[in-house]
């Protein structure tokens, strides 16, 4: 694979440290790394060793601190190909000129748990974009969700404070189905629209590759003639926006910890890379005023059916990080991180987050010289006056560090906007300093209706279902009072049935007059493909290893990963059995096929538990018509007992089947 600007800058990072000779951080060649300096074999440890000093100081010092939020997280390098020039919109060069690859750097998380938490929770998704553009890094720094829980960026810190575990036990950890989490939100109800996200499918995805990432906040394009529109971003998959179930995620928590972080690197070691498309709502200035939302609101979406989502590129993740700490960890996204074209507005979350990015670098990567990490660093030269802190790479030469000057003939030199110099859009402002918000950020159920509106039956159902687990474990019977009816204002259903479940009077108030609907806000109207589905082909050693090749190949010729299961590992005939029923689980797999079995009791029983479990959880079940009776019991869509391949093929790519009986 050819490789782009971004990693011939980062080849000269990359050490294998593989058949060389041990040496010191300074290159000094080392004798000896079992004992330290003492004394005397018996004796004290010298303070003259400085190679055991300067090892353990290193390995004191490894670990930087995580992130407050989105400390989880896994990260891949790709590139991203525009469609059609956006000229027209935005003079910013990497969304104008189509012979471009530009490089990228792609970092998905979770945000509530620390980094060693599991990554199948209910929570939102980050997910982060770094172009290393011609005219300097771009960073889109997004969610899995095109909402957030808060207006202004001041209440950032009472929010994380609220859904981080509770100070005084430490507890829950990276769940917000506790007392202080859900007393914000019944105290804070502009959060409304962004709890019904987070109640909802997408807040448990079923990989990193299969769901939506959003821009959030809404920003300006501007063209070479200064004329702006305001724009929206998203990432749409290829493979489309699909979920875990509930119980399925819980399971897999325990199971793989690991599982998200280890569906995209084997995707990508495997070829299989993974697709998104660059979709931009774009909105005319005289178009600010004719919604009934402020287009600025981070808790509002512009719906695509109002105002439709151009596709006009694609990103393709194709190469695994070398490093984790190196790379993924030591990453610095920043909103502020923009080129020419691409402005801010005055959406109150997006403001804050201008301060707060550099502010969270410094801190968390010990200086200002974060953007010299090889990671962060822009693929075009980058000069300024700025010199000396912590880390510093650049060996600046000259006496001159300063603007303006004579000895350097006054450079580094500013750039005309003709010369790509960045220059803030001017936007006419005027207003008296107040701490308000304006009226039209007031309206909070709106749209979490129109959400609620635009769920099919069975999303609703999880829905109702989220809510009654999180606000079932909440211990204050005010607080689970407060929720209910607060969200009778969303929906008196919905708030009725969850007042049931939980133990709190039904509403006696709220409802709510919106009947629109969204259809795309709904994952069932989503894209539905096999390519990279994982089915389980269970089968025993003694088995037909002719037929079990046969049906193996003919399910990875329709995009299927097929990956073989059996009681112990070996081969069958000539295929290799990936896992047993104990190295592997059914939460781990979307789809359930039994090729084989034999008369073993134990055998028998573990394959009725995996046929069992993905059967509970909606998933495609299957098996050979000789070994059918496994599946006795199990009736309904998307169970095959024949030896129809396509048939099977086109129950698994259904993703799940939620009009069984169960």
């Amino acid at each position: 694979m050819e490789k782009n600007r971004k990693d011939e800058q980062l080849e000269q990072f990359r050490v294998d440290d593989r058949d060389q000779k041990l040496t010191t951080n300074q290159g000094l060649k080392v004798t000896e790394d079992e004992f330290s300096l003492k004394a005397g074999v018996r004796g004290p440890t010298l303070m003259e060793d400085f190679h055991f000093r300067e090892k353990m100081t290193h390995f004191d010092h490894e670990r930087i601190p995580e992130r407050v939020v989105h400390a989880r997280g896994f990260a891949a390098h790709g590139e991203f190909e525009l469609y059609e020039s956006m000229n027209q919109y935005t003079k910013a060069n990497f969304l104008t000129d189509t012979s471009k690859k530009t490089p990228v750097f792609v970092r998905f998380s979770t945000v509530v748990g620390s980094r060693g938490s599991a990554e199948t929770v209910r929570d939102v998704r980050g997910f982060a974009t770094k172009f290393y553009t011609d005219e300097g890094n771009y960073d889109l720094v997004g969610n899995n969700m095109p909402v957030f829980f808060i207006q202004d960026a001041i209440k950032f810190p009472d929010f994380v404070h609220a859904v981080k575990p509770e100070p005084h036990n430490e507890m829950p950890q990276a769940a917000s189905a506790h007392d202080t989490f859900w007393d914000f939100v019944a105290n804070n109800q502009e959060s409304a629209h962004m709890v019904m996200w987070a109640m909802s499918d997408r807040a448990i995805p079923r990989s990193f590759r299969m769901m939506e990432g959003f821009g959030v906040h809404t920003f300006r394009f501007v063209n070479a003639e200064g004329v702006a529109h305001f724009v929206k971003f998203h990432w749409k998959p290829l493979l489309g926006a699909h979920s875990l179930v509930w119980d399925e995620a819980q399971k897999i928590s325990g199971k793989d910890p690991d599982f998200h972080r280890r569906d995209l690197y084997e995707s990508i070691e495997n070829g299989d890379f993974p697709v998104y498309e660059l979709g931009v709502q774009i909105l005319a200035e005289e178009d600010e005023f004719k919604f009934d939302f402020d287009v600025l609101d981070p808790t509002k979406i512009w719906p695509e059916e109002d105002v439709p989502v151009k596709l006009i590129g694609k990103m393709t993740l194709n190469r695994n990080v070398d490093n984790v700490f190196a790379e993924t960890e030591q990453v610095a996204f920043h909103v502020g991180n923009v080129v020419p074209g691409i402005d801010f507005t005055n959406d109150p979350l997006l403001q804050g987050r201008l301060f707060s990015y550099t502010d969270t670098q410094l801190i968390r990567l010990g200086g200002p010289n974060f953007h010299e990490l090889p990671i962060n660093r822009p693929v075009c030269p980058f000069h300024n006056n700025q010199r000396d802190g912590y880390h510093r790479m650049t060996i600046n030469k000259g006496p001159v560090s300063y603007h303006k000057n004579s000895l350097a003939n006054n450079t580094p030199a500013t750039s005309t906007p003709e010369e790509g110099g960045f220059e803030h859009y001017q936007e006419k402002v005027e207003g008296r300093k107040v701490r308000n918000r304006s009226d039209s950020f007031r309206d909070h159920f709106s749209q979490a209706t129109l959400f609620w509106n635009s769920m099919s039956d069975i999303e609703k159902e999880h829905i109702i279902d989220a809510f009654s687990f999180e606000v079932g474990k909440v211990k204050n019977k005010d607080v689970q009072q407060q929720v209910v009816d607060m969200f009778a204002n969303v929906n008196v259903d919905l708030a009725t049935k969850v007042a049931d479940a939980v133990g709190a009077n039904p509403p006696t108030g709220g409802g709510s007059d919106v009947t629109k609907q969204s259809p795309a806000l709904s994952q069932e109207n989503m894209v539905k493909k096999p390519d990279t589905r994982k089915v389980a082909v269970i089968a025993s050693r003694d088995g037909d290893a002719s037929q079990l090749e046969k049906t193996v190949q003919g399910f990875k010729e329709a995009g299927l990963k097929a990956e073989v299961v059996s009681d112990k590992l070996g081969n069958i005939g000539n295929l290799p059995i990936d896992h047993t029923f104990l190295t592997a689980d059914p939460v781990l797999f979307d789809a359930i096929y039994v090729a084989s079995m034999n008369d073993e009791k134990k055998f028998k029983k573990e394959t009725g538990r995996y046929v069992t479990e993905a059967f509970n959880h909606f998933k495609a079940i299957g098996a050979a018509s000789k070994f059918a009776t496994i599946l006795d019991g199990k009736e309904g869509p998307g169970v095959v007992t024949n030896d129809n391949g396509e048939q099977f093929v086109a129950a698994v790519t259904a993703h799940r089947h939620w009009n069984r009986d169960i």
